[in-house]
């Protein structure tokens, strides 16, 4: 039976893993994913292929160091209506001015897994969700802050959906799991299939 190795220390596709009863380790892929995403967008790589891409860069990555694992990489990113992209807060005035852009808007999450062996892809997967904000008043956003910054200094979108989060949206549609940061039912599926889970 192969094990499977988490290619982050994403403590949120950690936890899903952990709940869903999948063993596995993690071990961080430490890729420059800065300029990465640089290069690709560069490229006009669309958003989806964008998070494809670096989800494969983070498994491949990892499976060099790990040949005889399933190695499952991930990557999340959140797109506004106007095209640009959010990236993780790096201050709480980042964090301000993105819940602002965010405010009253419809955004995408695009939510990417690969899973690698012996270096190579060999499953992948992404989905999309849609994150209707509700607005946000001025003193919403600083008591929002408060409460939960410095957490969400790791977290595209600056929420998390699992706690406090939840309050930013009026609506959502598409699979939780993707907006938690990944999508977690074809992965479980896709482990099946090749033994890592009972059928």
């Amino acid at each position: 039976m192969p094990t499977l190795v988490l290619a982050s220390q994403s403590a949120s596709r950690r936890a899903m893993l952990d709940a869903a009863g999948v063993a596995h380790e993690a071990l961080p892929a430490l890729v420059d994913e800065a300029s990465a995403k640089e290069s690709l967008l560069a490229e006009g790589t669309s958003p989806r292929d964008l998070a494809d891409a670096l989800a494969e860069l983070k498994a491949l990555k990892v499976s060099r160091m790990a040949p005889q694992a399933l190695v499952l990489g991930g990557d999340s990113l959140v797109a506004l209506d106007d095209g640009s992209l959010l990236d993780k807060p790096e201050s709480r005035a980042q964090a301000r001015d993105h819940l602002q852009r965010m405010s009253g808007k419809t955004h995408d999450i695009y939510s990417a897994a690969v899973i690698a062996e012996g270096g190579r892809p060999v499953w992948r997967h992404v989905d999309r969700a849609r994150l209707h904000v509700r607005p946000l008043s001025e003193a919403f956003i600083e008591s929002y802050l408060d409460l939960e910054w410095p957490a969400i200094a790791g977290c595209v979108g600056c929420f998390r959906i699992e706690g406090p989060g939840v309050q930013l949206f009026s609506r959502t549609e598409g699979s939780h799991f993707t907006i938690l940061g990944m999508p977690l039912l074809p992965i479980l599926d896709y482990l099946r299939t090749r033994g890592v889970m009972p059928k």
